[in-house]
């Protein structure tokens, strides 16, 4: 039993990995444990890391705990960049302003309240409490900005790298605990209901998207008898699609711009809901037709688009009409259906629906790829570039007037940045961004969970000896109090006074400490990605914030 006994007790690459592989595993069992009706998920992974690493659990390499611990967290901004990418933008549209209004509120009330505690408590020295502050507000690259600031003061705070470090370690947890404990509040205090809050979302979502709708009319105005369909559009000026045409005498023909419309003709729109008293009153009555058992030899199929040559490529290029005698009446993307209008850029994994003669609808299925095989299969090209050009980005130096360092996003700021561009504007570098919720979510979760594993066991060793003593406890109650006092006073004000959406708040408050933990934690709560985009939106300012203030504390009070 030798080799078992060394598996668990020689640093070797093989101890590394079970060591993880145990913290990880149990962090994920035991995070699925209500408590008080509350699960944290993989949250559990920080504290299961804390707790074994206590025990003399540790990774024999500190550079690998690092490079791990900097890979999962790039995986995991990585992974949200990608899927809240469109909505980010959209987001800006909708609140995102007030979003990080509030945002950077609760950011200088973190520094405030930090200040006030520094000079109310005389044991406290700079590096300290800024090591409390990025531990409170879980912020890991504004503890390294500030770390590289306090580097040219050794003669001043010999140690003070080290008590930066303890003071983060100290205030890390119930800074992960003190962020959920005020989203669990906030909702009893506001007496919230996720299933009202839920589909507040939605139907704000169908509402903005314009959501096709499918109808039915009769010609029946004598202004349009014998004009075409090309003179049709000029006179309803908004974007739809006829998508069959049924003439009196029963024949059902696929429409193009030179089609001749007769009173009696039936014609199959596709339009926004919002604009169908407009074609009432031009066309005529809706009627009631049963399309798919009408004789012919006209049906309505979808084509999924797995074929990177068309990622990017306009609608209106393919040339449907011309080409193959069909007609495209709508696009569904990401599980939401878009109008096929002619300037409707096309991206990998959209599935158009279009209609005409089945012979017809396989030859463009062949061009187009429609294999859902070949979807499945993951864009790794993409994945790594992304994660290339982060890295670039995160490290491009900021220089302000007044600072001995450069501020940078850093390992996790960057990567999350590049990932909303590519998801939104990828497919102008040809570049297919389409990954399925399934391997996103794998993806994700891989990377939160390595993250947290890394943190925990590289704080657990030293964990125990400075919180439970009179200094440390008292560091993790003031470093509770900077992190409990800004969370609800930003939930209030955004839910009193710009009235955001419990789900986004969620997200706002998670984004505004730019903490991982509680975003995972108000994904499992929301089931939608309404606190990722939230999170998003607000993520990149608040790092910077973040950055900034930590490095200004060191250069203006140390």
């Amino acid at each position: 039993m030798e080799w078992l006994t060394s598996l668990f007790t020689e640093p070797t690459i093989a101890h590394d990995i079970l060591v993880y592989a145990i913290v990880i595993a149990l962090g994920v069992l035991l995070g699925k444990v209500k408590i008080f009706g509350v699960s944290l998920g993989v949250t559990f992974v920080l504290f299961v890391g804390i707790l074994l690493g206590h025990f003399g659990f540790s990774i024999s390499n500190d550079t690998l705990l690092k490079f791990i611990r900097e890979f999962g967290l790039i995986l995991f901004v990585f992974s949200i960049g990608i899927q809240v990418g469109p909505g980010f933008f959209s987001s800006f549209k909708k609140g995102g302003m007030q979003m990080n209004l509030v945002a950077t509120i609760g950011v200088l009330l973190n520094v405030v309240i930090a200040l006030a505690i520094f000079y109310f408590d005389d044991s406290l020295t700079i590096p300290q409490i800024v090591g409390i502050l990025s531990g409170a507000v879980t912020n890991t690259p504004g503890l390294g900005a500030a770390q590289q600031a306090l580097d040219g003061m050794v003669d001043k705070y010999p140690t003070g790298a080290d008590d930066m470090s303890m003071g983060y370690a100290a205030a890390y947890p119930l800074g992960v605990i003190g962020i959920i404990l005020s989203m669990i509040l906030l909702k009893v205090f506001f007496k919230i209901k996720l299933e009202k809050e839920t589909k507040e979302i939605e139907d704000e979502k169908e509402s903005s998207q314009l959501k096709p709708h499918v109808v039915t009319f009769m010609v029946e105005n004598q202004l349009i008898n014998g004009r075409n369909l090309k003179e049709l559009h000029d006179i309803i000026d908004h974007n739809f699609v006829v998508s069959r045409v049924k003439k009196a005498n029963g024949e059902i023909i696929i429409p193009n711009a030179d089609t001749v419309l007769q009173c009696g003709d039936s014609l199959l729109v596709v339009c926004s809901i919002q604009d169908e008293p407009v074609f009432r009153s031009v066309i005529g009555q809706v009627i009631q037709e049963d399309w798919e058992t009408s004789p012919g030899l006209v049906v309505s199929r979808r084509i999924l688009v797995t074929k990177s040559e068309y990622n990017g490529r306009k609608l209106g290029s393919m040339r449907l009409r011309m080409g193959y005698k069909l007609n495209a009446t709508r696009v569904n993307r990401a599980g939401v259906d878009l109008l096929a209008s002619p300037n409707l850029t096309l991206q990998v994994g959209d599935r158009i629906t279009v209609v005409g003669n089945p012979d017809d609808i396989d030859r463009l299925a062949t061009r187009l790829g429609n294999s859902m095989k070949r979807l499945h299969e993951p864009n790794m090209v993409t994945m790594f570039v992304g994660i290339f050009l982060g890295i670039v980005v995160g490290s491009i130096p900021i220089a302000l007037p007044g600072m001995s360092a450069d501020l940078m996003l850093g390992l996790a700021g960057g990567p999350l940045v590049v990932a909303i561009l590519l998801s939104r504007f990828g497919y102008k570098l040809k570049l297919v961004t389409y990954t399925s919720s399934s391997a996103s979510l794998l993806l994700r979760e891989i990377g939160i969970c390595l993250f947290l594993a890394s943190v925990g066991l590289a704080a657990g060793e030293k964990f125990y000896d400075t919180v439970f003593n009179a200094q440390g406890l008292r560091w993790v109650m003031w470093g509770f109090i900077i992190t409990f006092i800004p969370q609800m006073v930003m939930g209030v004000l955004a839910r009193m006074k710009f009235k955001f959406n419990y789900l986004s708040i969620l997200g706002i408050m998670s984004g505004s400490y730019t903490d991982p933990p509680a975003l995972a934690y108000s994904n499992k709560v929301a089931n939608n990605d309404a606190p990722a985009v939230a999170y998003s939106t607000v993520y990149p300012l608040t790092m910077f914030l973040r950055v900034v203030t930590a490095q200004l504390i060191v250069l203006l009070f140390a």
